[in-house]
């Protein structure tokens, strides 16, 4: 993946989270662990679906197929980041979220922290197979998003 302008992810991404760092997601080197960062990206892709689907995870759930990250900048306790969030592919069982971390530092100057491409799998919940994804989920992305169908 290649790095996304501050410019692109303001005027392409329509749907963020704001993330708290707390003193725990910081590591030996004071800055978050890079491991935290699937965690933040986690948290906004089920906000995401939970307040843009309005998706019924009982019902129909996702699994993650792959994750792709790309690291830029650190981020450290002071910093105000959020991740933005949008679905750039769907497919018959399985979608894909681009994600960003953009936030500010103490300066306030805006960095882009870190990039991530998640493809994802709706699955039946009764017998945790693969299932195809359910229209009004998918034309709820794509009318928030820019995805090719």
């Amino acid at each position: 993946m290649e790095k996304i302008s501050i410019e692109v992810v303001k005027s392409s991404f329509s749907f963020f989270v704001p993330i708290q760092v707390r003193f725990s997601d910081i590591d030996g080197y004071l800055h978050v662990n890079n491991g935290i960062y699937f965690n933040y990206f986690e948290h906004a892709r089920a906000e995401y679906l939970h307040k843009v689907c309005d998706w019924d995870i009982m019902a129909i759930g996702t699994v993650v197929a792959n994750v792709n990250i790309d690291f830029f900048t650190p981020i450290h306790v002071h910093d105000s980041p959020s991740v933005y969030i949008k679905c750039t592919r769907i497919g018959n069982t399985s979608f894909t979220l681009e994600q960003v971390i953009l936030g500010k530092n103490p300066k306030g100057e805006d960095k882009i922290f870190a990039k991530a491409s998640t493809i994802m799998v709706a699955v039946d919940m009764k017998t945790m197979k693969p299932m195809p994804l359910p229209e009004e989920y998918a034309s709820k992305m794509k009318n928030r998003s820019s995805v090719a169908g």
